[in-house]
């Protein structure tokens, strides 16, 4: 009896994944008219007293460090992921100039504060002429004061939230690259809180929010939208982001009790 010895099969192993290579100095020379166009943009929300030319200097500190941290195999645009970097490194250096005083925190603090009272008393979203009552105040000053807020509220979705003496809070946008399973079920939770905090705005206060941060339009541009002028675009948008602050405050706050 004859045993027939079959040769051994030999299977091609592939070579292993390149790494996916990018040029550095393309990638900064490209994303230049994009920072100074989140400038513009940031700029155009705060005072005169802050130079364009400084949030350009953020910015392109904030893309240099996009360069070296962005990993191209994680499957994420580079061009998303700079952006948040730009944008974050131009807020740290408001919150560093520290431009806002302490009388004007603290004013906002209070017009939240009574925002948030109402709220909680009528289990609705609270009105202006409400909150004007409540401060003492006629509706004209009133509206007045939230224009005057506008510029302190510009990083109540985009950064770190402040008490009235500039001091951080929590952090809203944690970094990528430390971006650990809790705190990426807390990032989950905050924006499940934050989009249920936003579709109980009244209708207006919806549109701008919407128009304004998702549709990025300058606050003339809704106001052309929606049939308004843009320093009352201003003070809707304030309003709208005081209501949030508080409501994701009252919120953080029972989830912190449980």
């Amino acid at each position: 009896m004859t045993t027939s010895i079959h040769a051994p099969e030999f299977r091609a192993v592939p070579p292993p994944a390149r790494p996916i290579l990018f040029d550095r100095d393309q990638l900064i020379e490209n994303h230049l008219p994009q920072v100074k166009f989140i400038a513009d943009r940031l700029a155009a929300k705060l005072p005169t007293s802050v130079e364009r030319d400084d949030l350009i200097g953020a910015g392109v500190i904030g893309l240099l460090d996009a360069v070296e941290k962005f990993n191209p195999a994680r499957g994420v645009q580079f061009k998303t992921y700079a952006e948040m970097r730009v944008r974050g490194a131009m807020l740290d250096s408001l919150r560093e100039l520290d431009w806002a005083p302490r009388s004007m925190r603290r004013r906002a603090r209070e017009i939240e504060d009574v925002y948030h009272r109402i709220e909680q008393e009528q289990g609705r979203s609270a009105e202006e002429q409400e909150v004007a009552v409540a401060l003492g105040l006629p509706l004209a000053e009133l509206r007045l004061q939230l224009q005057d807020l506008r510029g302190l509220l510009v990083m109540t979705l985009d950064g770190d939230d402040q008490d009235e003496d500039g001091n951080t809070i929590c952090r809203q946008i944690p970094d990528e690259c430390s971006l650990t399973p809790l705190a990426g079920y807390e990032q989950t939770e905050r924006q499940e809180m934050l989009r249920a905090a936003i579709e109980r705005l009244p209708e207006k206060e919806r549109q701008i929010v919407a128009l304004y941060y998702l549709d990025e339009l300058t606050m003339k541009e809704v106001g052309l939208v929606l049939g308004v002028t843009e320093s009352r675009v201003s003070q809707i948008h304030t309003q709208a982001m005081l209501k949030l602050r508080a409501a994701l405050a009252s919120r953080f706050s029972n989830t912190a009790a449980c």
